[in-house]
């Protein structure tokens, strides 16, 4: 492939990415002011319901695990993180492995809510899946597969 053929390719797939990106930002905030039961969800940034649905996926992080996942310094994610824990959505827990530390959890009271929010999520990938159809499907996860493999080791070298 020539260098102009991967410039035309990278931006495609950047600006493709961006628009799910969007779109999945534009649903969680929704999703966040439709099932919210009282002010702990209302006007959620997106960045602070994605650092929820990351805090619950991996179930308990540090502050600093937060930060590399996030892309940010620790002392920003530890603002955000205060912000969410005076709102009940957050909780912060000595560490399992090591009483010194800290980890942040997802408060047992927003699980089922980031949960709601996460099945209207996954609704819209459903759609999506349905309107490309099972062949473009199976292509777009072995894709997607090869580009975790990749990231994955990115990750491991970095």
């Amino acid at each position: 492939m020539t260098e102009p053929d991967v410039l035309i390719h990278a931006r495609f797939i950047f600006t493709t990415g961006r628009m799910i990106h969007d779109q999945i930002m534009r649903i969680s905030t929704g999703a966040c002011m439709r099932i919210a039961k009282d002010d702990r969800f209302g006007e959620l940034s997106a960045p602070q319901m994605n650092m929820l649905i990351m805090i619950r996926v991996r179930e308990a992080v540090s502050v600093t695990e937060l930060a590399a996942l996030l892309g940010v310094s620790p002392p920003s994610v530890s603002t955000m993180v205060d912000r969410l824990v005076e709102r009940g959505l957050l909780t912060r827990v000595p560490s399992d492995q090591d009483r010194r530390k800290v980890v942040i959890r997802v408060s047992p009271e927003a699980l089922e809510d980031i949960a709601r929010v996460e099945e209207m999520l996954l609704g819209y990938f459903v759609e999506l899946v349905e309107a490309v159809g099972p062949e473009t499907t199976k292509k777009w996860c072995e894709v997607l597969e090869q580009i975790k493999q990749v990231l994955g080791k990115k990750l491991l070298s970095a």
